[in-house]
Order: structure tokens, then C-alpha cells, then sequence
């Protein structure tokens, strides 16, 4: 493998990280001669046939989405794409070593430091929960500590699109992620969100603080267990000289049940800075990579990099997402130029260039309202396409007020019972499961699922969808004999509806199994 040209243009040099679904190589940019760290994912690995497919589409996805945020914190994409059997992610080299590596250093590690990197994890998380994104898979190898102090977030979306079923064993016996950093919900095959991450993150900063993470075992199957069912120690009991509200903070985060954790990232960020050090130009000196100096001295310049100890990253960068550029920095067509406008839209949407075709139709739809009336089929079929687009893109912050206002102008038209109206209220509802409104998204779920069991005859798989998110909802939330009885009853009707092969019926199976494992 060393000196093989990805791509044409990236020459792999050194394997720096290796696992079950890939490797990561250094590797030289032959184009623009410099040092670029090169991730290989093989989908054939964890998927077959179909499912290998979808796999490859939903890495052109994510990369397209997550590579659209612009942090400090995250690890810059510079490309991404197929060569024969591998997918591959071209990132940024990051000089530094990982926070494990780092950890073993420094053990004990001070409780300043710690605090530190949590609240640089904060501003990421904050960043990348905006557009939104779960980052799924946040652990110390997954961050860096580079030699000025600053901590990088890698692997970015590369969870979500491997992780398209968390019940699924791998060959290793090991669900795919990390069992150690893993939140309840998302052990149990249940709807991620923000909330997800700050657990992992409540994971990570008690690791730090105490040496251990809350919950080991001998099998993922037993860490899992003690995930849903035991308390963490708190940390003083260990380090007495942790201040009192972080250690409340970290059982917060490590909370079982999602509505129970920090609202968000943000908030966490807000209760760490009470503890952050405070600047002083009397503050001793500091070591190298000590990751408090941010916040001490904000952009001095890095430790002298001939002395700082510099380590090659064990892990995969991954892709990066700040929230999309409002779509009004496009100009809007008018004339005989909305014509050819939606023509281009409909070009851009064929080559795969979905952003570009999200910005170019928010600048048509002014255009459009303006010379056909608000009320126009035209705009009424803009606007539908905006937010399919939208959706399509990850966008749901944007997608759910379009969504929303299409389906109250249907209902308001042809009645609240109107399929079209009640389709676009379900696109909302999805909107709300990936923001995390759980609550909400469950609420509406329950609304819809008696209006298309009305129509199963003519489309039975979109009740069967409703009722496994509804299950998956559930599990997120703890509930899970409420999970367990709507999944028993949903895989009779599944195996009726599809035949008891089907991976509808499979994924439902396995679920089953995996709750009854879990809980057994």
C-alpha cells in the first residue's frame, strides 16, 4: 500500500491508525506538495451488495454536509470520494497527540486541564449541533491536543454513515463505535441527538479527571449494561481536589435518560468557564501542549517547535459543519432569467451539487413570489422543491419552518386531513428528530400514524416507518418495554407486509435481540 496514488493525487506514505472499517495514512498532495492525512474506508467490510451501496451514497452525503462547518476545533476536509473498492476522506495533518496519549502523560491529570479541553469540546459541539449534526462517536482518540494548547475534534460524520444499525453485531462481537463512550440511548438502537454527544463527553471529562472511565468490562455487551443500569462514581471520591460543581456537572452529563442532561452544549460551555483559568501575567510558565494556555493566552504564538514534543495523530480526521450560509447571498433571478434559473437548479440537482442548488433556489423564490403572486402554483412548486432540497442537504433547521408552512397551507385549502398536508407534517417531524426535539418528534409520530394506516393499502411502508421511529423515539428516551411492545407488534406486520427476509423485518429482528440481551 505505501506509495499507492489515491485518486490520482495522493501518495500514501505511513499507516498512523488502523481498525475494522478502515486505515489512516499519512500522505503527500502530489498537486500542492504538501503533508495531508488520508482516511480509507471499506464499505464491503461492514455492509453487502445493496446495503454496501447505500453505505457509498450516505458517505457522499455526509461528507457533503459535515464538510460544510468551519471550526478552529474541527479538522479541515479537503476532499473525499471513491477509488476502486475504497472510500476515502483527504484531511488536514494535525500535529499533536491524542487525548488518550496525552492523558497517559500527564496522569494524574490536573483538573484545570480537563476543564479545558471539555470547554473546547463545547465550542465544537455547539458548532456542529447548530447545522445539526451528532458527532456519535467522541472520544479521546477522536481529539487531538496540538502543541499550542489547542484541542481538534476528528471524525466527524464518519459514525453516522458507518453506524446505519447500532443493534448490528460485527464480526468482533462489538457493536459499531465505542461501547465505553456509548450514551444508553444509543446503545439500544434509539434516536441520537445533541444530548448523545454531551454523554460522551460526560464519558470523556470523568476519564480525565479520575484516570478511568465510569464503566468498564470484559465484554461491550457488559459495558453497555452498566451504561443503562449503574450509577458512575462521582469523581471527588477519587480526586478530592475536583471542585464540587464539576463534579455535579459530569453526573449531570452522564445522566441515563437525555432530558435529564444540560440542555445543550452551550450551557455546559457556560458552566465550565466559571472554572477556566484566568489570565495573569503572572501566571508561571507553561509546559508544551498544555491545553489551558488558550484560554491564558489567547493566540500567542505556538511553543517552540523544536523542543515541543510532537506525536503523529493514532486517528481519523473526519469531516467538518458550520451552519449553511443563509441562501439571500445568492442573487435572485427575475424575468425570463427564472426560467433558467430552475433549469439550472434542476442541472445542479442531477450532478449531485445539492448545496449549490439549495443557495441558487432560496434566491428564486423572491424572485418567483414577486412576479406570480404568493399564492401561485409556481412558487407553491419552488417551494416544495426548496425543501425537499433542503432536507436532502441535512438542513432541517432551515427545512421544518418550509415544511411547516406547506402543510398549513394544504390543510388549509383542501382540509387538516389532505395526504399532501399530512406528508410535509411528516417531513416536519423528521425535521424534529434530528434536532433532537424528541418530545416533539414523538408527539407528531403518534398524530400521523392513525392517518396512513388509513391509507397502508396504497403505501404500507410508511406506517411501518412511522411506527419504527416511534419505537426507536421510545428507546432514546428510556422507555424501553413502551420500545419493546411497539417493536414486537411492528415486526408481525412487517414480516406480514414484506415477507420475513426483508432487512425491514431483519432490522427489527435484531433489535429485538438486542434488547433482549441488554436487558436479560
Amino acid at each position: 500500500m505505501i506509495g499507492r496514488i489515491i485518486a490520482g493525487r495522493y501518495e500514501l506514505a505511513t499507516i498512523i491508525g488502523q481498525g475494522g472499517m478502515g486505515q489512516v495514512w499519512t500522505a503527500y498532495d502530489r498537486r500542492l506538495d504538501r503533508r495531508v492525512a488520508v482516511k480509507l474506508l471499506r464499505p464491503d467490510k461492514v455492509a453487502a451488495g445493496d446495503e454496501a451501496e447505500e453505505l457509498r451514497r450516505r458517505f457522499d452525503r455526509e461528507c457533503r454536509v459535515t464538510a460544510q462547518v468551519d471550526h478552529p476545533g474541527l479538522v479541515t476536509v479537503h476532499d473525499a470520494g471513491a477509488d476502486g473498492d475504497d472510500l476515502y476522506l483527504v484531511m488536514q495533518y494535525v500535529e499533536g497527540a491524542d487525548l488518550g496519549d496525552h492523558l497517559a502523560e500527564h496522569d494524574p491529570y490536573p483538573w484545570p486541564w480537563a476543564v479545558a479541553v471539555a470547554a473546547q469540546l463545547c465550542a465544537v459541539l455547539t458548532a456542529v449541533h447548530a447545522v445539526p449534526i451528532v458527532h456519535r462517536d467522541l472520544k479521546p482518540r477522536n481529539v487531538i491536543v496540538r502543541p499550542d494548547g489547542t484541542v481538534t475534534v476528528l471524525d466527524l460524520g464518519v459514525a453516522a454513515v458507518m453506524d446505519t444499525d447500532t443493534t448490528r453485531l460485527t464480526h468482533t462481537g462489538s457493536p459499531i463505535g465505542s461501547p465505553a463512550y456509548m450514551a444508553p440511548e444509543q446503545a439500544m438502537g434509539g434516536t441520537v441527538g445533541p444530548r448523545t454527544d454531551l454523554y460522551a463527553l460526560g464519558v470523556l471529562l470523568h476519564e480525565l479527571l479520575s484516570g478511568h472511565v465510569p464503566f468498564a468490562g470484559a465484554t461491550a455487551l457488559g459495558v453497555l449494561h452498566r451504561h443503562l443500569y449503574e450509577a458512575p462514581l462521582p469523581v471527588r471520591q477519587v480526586r478530592p481536589e475536583v471542585p464540587q460543581p464539576l463534579e455535579a456537572l459530569v453526573l449531570r452529563l452522564l445522566a441515563k435518560d437525555p432530558q435529564h442532561r444540560p440542555a445543550g452544549a452551550q450551557d455546559v460551555h457556560r458552566e465550565l468557564a466559571a472554572l477556566l483559568p484566568v489570565p495573569s501575567a503572572h501566571h508561571p510558565p507553561l509546559g508544551p501542549m498544555d491545553p489551558t494556555r488558550p484560554f491564558l493566552r489567547p493566540h500567542a504564538p505556538w511553543p517552540d517547535r523544536a523542543t515541543a514534543p510532537v506525536a503523529e495523530p493514532s486517528a481519523v480526521p473526519a469531516q467538518v459543519v458550520a451552519p449553511p450560509a443563509p441562501a439571500a447571498s445568492t442573487p435572485a433571478p427575475s424575468g425570463p432569467d427564472l426560467a433558467g434559473a430552475v433549469d439550472e437548479v434542476k442541472r445542479l440537482l442531477d450532478a449531485g451539487r445539492i448545496t449549490q442548488a439549495v443557495d441558487l433556489l432560496g434566491g428564486i423564490i423572491p424572485a418567483a413570489a414577486e412576479r406570480h403572486g404568493e399564492h401561485s402554483p409556481v412558487l407553491r412548486t419552488l417551494r416544495k422543491q426548496y425543501a425537499a432540497t433542503l432536507m436532502e442537504d441535512g438542513q432541517y433547521r432551515r427545512a421544518l419552518p418550509e415544511l411547516r408552512r406547506l402543510s398549513e397551507e394544504f390543510a388549509l385549502q383542501y382540509g387538516g386531513a389532505d395526504r399532501q398536508a399530512l406528508r410535509f407534517r411528516y417531513e416536519a417531524a423528521q425535521c424534529l428528530e434530528q434536532l433532537g426535539d424528541t418530545v416533539a418528534a414523538l408527539s407528531e409520530y403518534r398524530v400521523l400514524l392513525p392517518y396512513f394506516e388509513q391509507w397502508a393499502a396504497g403505501d404500507p411502508a410508511l406506517p411501518l416507518d412511522i411506527r419504527r421511529r416511534i419505537a426507536h423515539l421510545l428507546l432514546s428516551m428510556g422507555d424501553r418495554p413502551g420500545a419493546r411492545d411497539v417493536l414486537t407488534r411492528l415486526l408481525y406486520d412487517a414480516e406480514r407486509v414484506h415477507g420475513p427476509n426483508h432487512p425491514f423485518a431483519a432490522e427489527i429482528r435484531r433489535t429485538l435481540a438486542w434488547l433482549g440481551q441488554v436487558q436479560g
